[in-house]
C-alpha cells in the first residue's frame, strides 16, 4: 500500500522532532491538547486512526511533556494491534526505532512483574483468600403470652471465611465465627458455645476458633465437585429440611441433557452426645426459563423410635435370655438383645428416620421472585414444614442504594425437619407465622436488614405462646 501525503508529512515531522528527551502531546481527539504544539498533526492523525490512546480519560493530561517511557508505553501498546494500515505501521515502526531502548526496558520490566506476580500467587500469601463480615444485631424478642423479653441474641458477631489454593483442582477452607453478646449480664460461657448448666460444649460454637475446616475439589473434565470435612450444609432453597453444621462429604455432578446437578451426601451431626448421621441424594437447577427446583431425600442412621444417650444405643444384653411365665416355665425373653429406653436424663428418642424436601424458585416478573419449600418426615406428630417467600428486587453490595423487600410465611412442624436452619433463633421448628423484612445497602459492602415477625411458638402444643420479634442488624462485609 502506498504511503499517503499526510503520513509522509508526519514521518518528516517525527524524524526532525523526536531527538529530544520528551514527547509533548496533544490533538483534537483529546480535550487538553494545545493546537500550537509541533506534534499536533501527528498525534491527531494517529489518534483519529485509533492507533494511540491517551491516559485513559481522553487526555494526555494537559500540555506537560511526556517522558520517553510514557511514549514508549503508548507505542508498544499500539504495535500490538492487528488492523493497522500501511501508513499507520510505517509511523509506528519509526517511533519503535526511536524508542527501542525504552521499549526493551519496559519489556524487561513487564517480564519481571509477571515473574513477581507468579511468585506471589505460588507463595503462601498468594494462595490465601479471606472474606467475611462483622454484624451488629439488636432483637426485641417478646413473649406476649407471658409478657417477657428475651435478650439472648443481641450481639456483635464476626464471620471469617478463608481458602488456601492447594493446586489447580483442590482448595482447603476454614470458617471462624465469633459471637459476643451485649454486656447485659450474660454468662461468658454462653458466648463460646458451652452449655451454662454443665459447662460442656454443645457444638463447635462461636468462640473465634477455626471450628469448620473442609476441602473442596473440582474436576473440570466432568465438571464435578466434592466437599469433605466439617462445614455448614443445607438442603432445599430455604434450608428447611437441613441447614446446619455437619461433618461429612457431599459431591455433585451435572446430569447429562439437563441443567440440573445431581448430588449425594453423608452428613453427621456435630452436637455433643448426638451421633446421628444423614445420608441421601439431591438435585437442583433450572427446568425452564424462569423456574428452578431443589429436591432432596435424607435417611437417618437411627431408626424411628430408637433411643440413644451420649451417642450410644442401649441393648438389653444385661437381661436374662429367658423368663418364667405364669406357670413357672422358662420361655424366651422377647426383649433380650433389643434396644431399650435407658434411664439417664440425656436419653433421646429418635422421632423420625427419614425426610424429604421439594423446593421451587419462580421468577414471576422482573424483580419479583417466589420461593416455596415443603419438607416432610416420617414422624407421628407435626411431620411437615412449609416455607413461602416473595422477594422484590435484590441488594448489590457494590451498588449503594439497592434494596430488597420480602414477605415470608412459615409453618414448621415440631418434627417437620431433620436439622433445619433456625436463622439465628428466629424460626425454630414448632413455629408458624409471618416475616416482613427489608434489606438496604447504604454504602458499598454494607447491608442493613430489618424484619418484623408475629408468630406462634409451639402451636397446638401445651407450651404454645405468642411471639413478636423485631430485629435490625447491620453487616459490614470485607
Amino acid at each position: 500500500m502506498k504511503l499517503n501525503k499526510k503520513a509522509l508529512a508526519i514521518l518528516a515531522g517525527l524524524t526532525v522532532g523526536m531527538s529530544t528527551t520528551a514527547f509533548a502531546a496533544t490533538a483534537d481527539s483529546f480535550t487538553d491538547v494545545p493546537k500550537d504544539h509541533w506534534s499536533y498533526e501527528a498525534l491527531d492523525y494517529l489518534a483519529k486512526e485509533g492507533v494511540i490512546e491517551g491516559m485513559g480519560d481522553n487526555t494526555f493530561q494537559g500540555g506537560r511533556a511526556m517522558t520517553r517511557y510514557e511514549v514508549a508505553s503508548i507505542v508498544a501498546k499500539a504495535m500490538q494491534k492487528n488492523d493497522l494500515n500501511f501508513g499507520d505501521k510505517t509511523v509506528l515502526d519509526k517511533l519503535a526505532a526511536e524508542y527501542a531502548g525504552e521499549i526493551n526496558t519496559l519489556k524487561k520490566q513487564v517480564d519481571q512483574n509477571t515473574k513477581d506476580i507468579n511468585d506471589l500467587k505460588n507463595s503462601a500469601a498468594g494462595k490465601l483468600s479471606i472474606n467475611g463480615f462483622i454484624r451488629t444485631q439488636y432483637d426485641h424478642d417478646e413473649n406476649t403470652t407471658k409478657d417477657t423479653l428475651d435478650k439472648g441474641t443481641n450481639r456483635f458477631y464476626m464471620n471469617i471465611n478463608g481458602a488456601f489454593k492447594v493446586n489447580d483442582n483442590w482448595s482447603a477452607h476454614f470458617q471462624s465465627e465469633t459471637n459476643r453478646h451485649y454486656n447485659d449480664g450474660h454468662h461468658r460461657n454462653q458466648e463460646t458455645g458451652f452449655s451454662p448448666a454443665n459447662g460442656s460444649k454443645t457444638w463447635s460454637g462461636h468462640d473465634g476458633n477455626m471450628q469448620r475446616i473442609w476441602a473442596e475439589g473440582y474436576f473440570p473434565n466432568s465438571k464435578s465437585w466434592v466437599s469433605i470435612g466439617r462445614a455448614w450444609r443445607g438442603l432445599g432453597f430455604q434450608n428447611v429440611l437441613f441447614g446446619n453444621e455437619s461433618d461429612g462429604i457431599q459431591f455433585g455432578t451435572p446430569i447429562p441433557g439437563t441443567h440440573l446437578t445431581g448430588s449425594g451426601f453423608w452428613m453427621a451431626s456435630t452436637g455433643e452426645g448426638n451421633k446421628e448421621s444423614i445420608y441421601g441424594v439431591a438435585t437442583w437447577g433450572s427446568i425452564g426459563h424462569a423456574v428452578d427446583i431443589n429436591l432432596a431425600y435424607g435417611k437417618s442412621s437411627l431408626d424411628k423410635g430408637e433411643v440413644y444417650s451420649s451417642g450410644n444405643t442401649y441393648l438389653k444384653t444385661d437381661m436374662n435370655p429367658t423368663l418364667k411365665d405364669k406357670d413357672g416355665k422358662e420361655v424366651p425373653n422377647p426383649d433380650y438383645g433389643k434396644v431399650t429406653t435407658a434411664t439417664t436424663p440425656n436419653d433421646v428418642t429418635n422421632k423420625r428416620s427419614y425426610g424429604w424436601v421439594a423446593s421451587t424458585g419462580i421468577n414471576l416478573a422482573k424483580n419479583l421472585r417466589f420461593l416455596a419449600d415443603y419438607s416432610r418426615t416420617d414422624a407421628d406428630f407435626q411431620n411437615d414444614s412449609l416455607a413461602l417467600r416473595l422477594n422484590y428486587r435484590n441488594t448489590d453490595l457494590n451498588n449503594p442504594g439497592t434494596y430488597q423487600l420480602y414477605t415470608r410465611y412459615i409453618k414448621y412442624g415440631e418434627n417437620g425437619w431433620l436439622a433445619g436452619d433456625d436463622e439465628w433463633n428466629s424460626i425454630w421448628n414448632g413455629t408458624k407465622g409471618w416475616i416482613f423484612g427489608v434489606k438496604y445497602v447504604p454504602a458499598k459492602n454494607i447491608e442493613w436488614e430489618t424484619l418484623y415477625s408475629p408468630q406462634v411458638r409451639g402451636w397446638s402444643q401445651d407450651w404454645q405462646y405468642d411471639r413478636k420479634l423485631f430485629r435490625t442488624q447491620v453487616d459490614y462485609h470485607f
